[in-house]
């Protein structure tokens, strides 16, 4: 009988130490495990390995090439748009504006350096500025990997490299982005910690722009447009009663008969109108949108799964710190003299005393 039972438990600790082994990929630590764990994390290093991995298939060549002239194509077209508008709107515009005045010139000529140099700048920065690459940090082996190193890292399935929380993997870019928005094939990059900056400032510079453009186009073409002939709208009125309808079928046939007679500075001037409204129109859609998951405290990749659910706190606070201000907009009030700061002193000095 206590044979048998020997040999029992030798055959448990043989089939546990065969079936149930499992490596840490973090530290190289083999630990022992139910069979039923699909993830287990490291008590050394606190690297998550999981067990069975899902088989992820490589990118075909052709695939990735395509990829990549895509984000160029677009990269070019964006490129070329934004120096046809800046080259069209000086050439249709200031004609226009150095008649009124030479101030009123030189002014709009100003502005409009700022914001073409503002616009370029922070759109090279987001296109050719590194998304912002992990840290390198040595792992594999237990020697040289001390406790906590790799606290929540997991090992990426597609480069075989430590993947810190809050980094994804982007397949377009071929590395992983810390903290990854999204990747926006007209800047042909990757948004993440590093450029995340530079591109919502991009937005913001590319609105306001599209706002003047806009504007002025709109000034230039009244100042440019051919005279209205209203004949046949006057005589209309005459003979009948005013209809609405009728009224505004007359001017717009008016406003189309006029255009017949633009020239070649006032066709330029529609399609800019046009086209900087359309633009403006997106790109702050999109502006408010990178806001609003910024005021949230995540990511457009973490807002669409359920990854840091919870661990991060809505707040202008967020946006604050975002543009560059590592403090609260509370403790910035408090230091300006305004709110209750006195109060929330002494309660810190009697919770020190008490």
């Amino acid at each position: 009988m206590g044979e048998e039972q020997t040999v029992q438990e030798e055959s448990n600790m043989a089939s546990v130490s065969e079936e149930c082994q499992v490596s840490c990929w973090g530290c190289g630590l083999r630990l022992i495990l139910s069979t039923y764990s699909p993830s287990f994390k490291c008590g050394w290093c606190g690297a998550i390995t999981q067990t069975d991995p899902a088989p992820r298939k490589a990118d075909s060549r052709c695939f990735s090439h395509w990829r990549r002239v895509r984000d160029r194509f677009f990269v070019s077209i964006l490129m070329f748009f934004i120096l046809f508008i800046i080259s069209a709107g000086v050439w249709a515009v200031y004609p226009i504006v150095f008649s009124i005045s030479t101030f009123c010139g030189i002014f709009h000529i100003t502005l409009t350096t700022i914001l073409s140099i503002t616009t370029i700048s922070t759109f090279c920065m987001a296109a050719f500025r590194s998304p912002g690459a992990p840290p390198t940090i040595v792992w594999g082996s237990y020697p040289i990997v001390d406790k906590n190193d790799l606290n929540d890292y997991t090992l990426c399935v597609y480069c075989s490299k430590p993947k810190p929380p809050r980094a994804h993997h982007c397949r377009s870019c071929k590395m992983c982005v810390m903290d990854m928005d999204h990747h926006c094939p007209f800047i042909g990059n990757c948004v993440g910690a590093a450029n995340h900056h530079a591109f919502i400032l991009f937005l913001i510079s590319v609105v306001i722009s599209c706002m003047y453009v806009t504007i002025m186009a709109i000034y230039s073409g009244y100042r440019v447009w051919p005279p209205l002939d209203l004949s046949d709208l006057t005589t209309s009125v005459s003979l009948h009663s005013v209809n609405v309808t009728s009224l505004l079928g007359g001017i717009f046939a008016a406003l189309a008969r006029s255009a017949l007679l633009l020239s070649a500075r006032g066709l330029i001037l529609v399609y800019l109108a046009f086209a900087s409204f359309a633009v403006e129109i997106g790109i702050g859609v999109l502006l408010w949108q990178q806001l609003s998951y910024i005021y949230d405290g995540v990511t457009y990749v973490n807002s669409i799964s359920s990854m840091n659910a919870g661990y991060t706190e809505r707040g202008w606070n967020n946006v604050v710190r975002f543009f560059g201000c590592p403090y609260s907009i509370s403790r910035l009030f408090r230091f300006c003299g305004y709110g209750n700061g006195v109060k929330l002193q002494d309660g810190d000095s009697s919770s020190k005393t008490a």
